[in-house]
């Protein structure tokens, strides 16, 4: 069971902590607990309410109408709206619910909304990636369990493969050859993957490792495949050698490349980019590179 501080329902749903106070003092919406030295806390239940509450009130029903909903009546008007809605906020909580709740369903009827409305590029720029940015703050807080992550990230995985394997490549057009890896330690693979549906919908061809690459291994690939780019993530901290340590050797061994880095690794402004490497911060800065 997930333990949160009104920071934490803060940081998750975007309610303010002194709105989420009124509705709990003034409408009885939510009803924390203490620990033995008296510190209040929030459940899992909590949380799911406070995201019920919010997306209903979002869409024009007032508060003091929420209060005298039951659990039942809430979530059948939760699913009316986030049925017939495609307003991001909306799509975002219902899914954020589905991994909760292990609802694939939830999440199959969210996502298709928002791949409809928009395309599928768009959809997960706009409402996949806020929910695996939102499912990392639930991970380090430890509020999630790691079979709640592992489900909705198989969920996103599997989307991202059927929407690969639906690209054709024109060999008449021209094209550049990318080789695309995470490097060894590294094994959250969904930016990677988006990352090849990109190139591959802009007719590249791509040559997708994937997770805890060697690094002993790149230039036998680059032998073998002979790319025109690399391009990696870095998310969490390497295990033998420091980003910039990295990055220097894959400039220095591979000089006449383009090496494209992302990841939150990458984002501190003292690491020296070699040359031939160029950092994004974005998935707006991937697809303008790309």
């Amino acid at each position: 069971m997930g333990k949160y501080s009104i920071k934490d329902l803060e940081s998750l749903s975007g309610v303010k902590a002194h709105t989420i106070r009124i509705w709990e003092q003034r409408y009885k919406l939510l009803h924390p607990s203490r620990t033995p030295t008296n510190i209040r806390y929030y459940t899992d239940e909590d949380l799911k309410t406070l995201l019920n509450v919010s997306l209903l009130n979002k869409h024009g029903i007032k508060i003091s109408n929420i209060a005298h909903m039951d659990k039942s009546e809430m979530g059948e008007k939760v699913l009316s709206v986030t049925s017939t809605s495609s307003d991001d906020d909306v799509l975002n909580e219902s899914l954020l619910r589905s991994m909760l709740d292990f609802d694939e369903d939830r999440f199959e009827k969210a996502l298709n909304t928002a791949i409809m409305r928009e395309g599928f590029e768009k959809a997960f720029v706009h409402v996949l990636l806020p929910l695996m940015q939102r499912t990392g703050v639930l991970w380090v807080s430890g509020s999630i369990k790691p079979s709640q992550e592992h489900f909705i990230s198989n969920l996103i995985r599997r989307k991202l493969c059927v929407a690969v394997d639906n690209i054709f490549h024109d060999k008449e057009k021209p094209s550049k050859k990318f080789l695309l890896f995470l490097p060894e330690g590294e094994t959250h693979e969904l930016l990677l993957l988006f990352t090849e549906y990109i190139l591959r919908k802009n007719n590249h061809q791509v040559a997708y490792i994937g997770s805890s690459l060697p690094s002993d291994d790149i230039p036998f690939v680059h032998r073998k495949f002979k790319p025109d780019v690399l391009l990696t993530f870095i998310t969490v901290p390497l295990k033998s050698v420091s980003v910039q340590q990295f990055l220097d050797g894959l400039s220095e061994t591979f000089p006449a490349l383009k090496i494209i880095v992302g990841g939150y690794q990458v984002n501190d402004e003292s690491i020296l980019l070699p040359k031939n490497v160029v950092r994004i911060n974005s998935m707006e800065d991937l697809i303008g590179v790309i």
